[in-house]
């Protein structure tokens, strides 16, 4: 027979059993919540970095633009001043020849051919004067074919005047909007923070982050599967690898990032536009915006080996591009929910994480 304490110990540890539970359904319940605010911010957080990665790729560009248009208005100045320089010698030259023709009577070629005696000398003087003529002519050519060249010279420095104000104004423009929506980008970034308040959100969020890029990954490697691109991998490029960043690394691999997730990168901080380049000649495998990586781009080396970029400002290549070591694949920034300009950095083989810095030329 059951005694009347077994009976009571057992209907208390069975309520403390169902208080227990119905508090871990509680605090899932508030995880989810927190869970589904977030992918609304993450959303929005998409939308504008995607136009901040637009307006920073129009900005490079016509930055790029204004370069060029400086150096062809030096180009033009030079060739100005040559001009210049060649059209005053012209002068000078012709000035001399018409006093020498003055100076030897030639303002008055009747009185000339009156006043010869000599038949011989007369046609000397015939032939003489024929030359200079001809001299004169021919720098006279040339006179006014630097005159010609400098009109155009000049035409093209207005030309290019006008295009480097229009350029400059697109350029204010571009910092203007790239500006306004880096406020907006704050703006969800604090909600973030707000939404993702306790410590299993942020590990349930990172868990969610990395499903996510697996699966990613998963979907275009099959597409590369049906590809014939021959790449050889990265095995002997091991300790020489390019650096995919000017900037500081943070050597995290390995370490525990939130609860027990760890890092499966390295984070280069440098400077927001920075030139971001493939380590080894690759095909790109992903070119997109990926939740808690931002704009990514993911490169196949071949035989299993891949690297993986975010945090970008800005993707300069496209899914199913070639590019050679060295190559500028993004512009770094701080996507993905960053709070300072960095890239994340990862190497994989066969899906698994490697340690980047046993193969980075440090």
């Amino acid at each position: 027979m059951i005694s009347s304490t077994f009976l009571v110990c057992h209907a208390q540890e069975q309520s403390d059993l169902e208080s227990i539970q119905q508090q871990i359904k509680s605090k899932q319940a508030q995880i989810n919540l927190q869970l589904e605010e977030a992918s609304k911010i993450q959303r929005k957080l998409r939308n504008i970095e995607i136009l901040i990665a637009d307006s920073a790729k129009s900005l490079k560009k016509t930055q790029q633009s204004l370069v060029n248009n400086q150096q062809q208005l030096s180009v033009l100045n030079k060739q100005k001043a040559d001009y210049l320089v060649s059209l005053n010698q012209q002068k000078k030259v012709l000035a001399k020849q018409i006093r020498s023709a003055y100076i030897t009577g030639n303002y008055d070629f009747a009185k000339m051919l009156l006043n010869q005696e000599d038949a011989a000398k007369f046609e000397r003087t015939i032939s003489y004067y024929q030359y200079l003529n001809k001299a004169r002519k021919l720098q006279i050519d040339n006179f006014n074919v630097l005159v010609a060249d400098l009109q155009l010279v000049n035409g093209k420095l207005q030309d290019n005047q006008n295009e480097l104000q229009q350029l400059k104004s697109k350029q204010l423009k571009q910092q203007q909007d790239l500006k306004t929506n880096q406020t907006q980008r704050e703006g969800a970034l604090l909600a973030m923070q707000s939404a993702i308040a306790t410590e299993e959100a942020r590990v349930a969020q990172l868990q969610i982050n990395e499903r996510n890029l697996l699966e990613a990954l998963k979907r275009a490697q099959q597409r590369v599967e049906k590809q014939d691109l021959s790449l050889s991998g990265l095995k002997s490029r091991k300790g020489k690898l390019l650096m995919p960043a000017d900037g500081k690394l943070r050597k995290m691999f390995g370490r525990f990032r939130q609860g027990q997730i760890k890092w499966k990168g390295v984070v280069i901080y440098g400077s927001a536009g920075d030139s971001v380049v493939a380590i080894h000649h690759a095909k790109v495998l992903y070119s997109d915006w990926l939740r808690g990586f931002g704009l990514v781009t993911v490169l196949d080396h071949g035989d299993g080996f891949m690297s993986l970029y975010g945090h970008n400002q800005a993707l300069l290549k496209q899914a199913g591009e070639v590019v050679q070591a060295g190559e500028a694949i993004a512009l770094l920034g701080q996507s993905g929910g960053q709070s300072r300009p960095n890239l994340y950095f990862e190497i994989r083989h066969k899906g698994k994480p490697i340690n980047p810095v046993s193969w980075l030329k440090l």
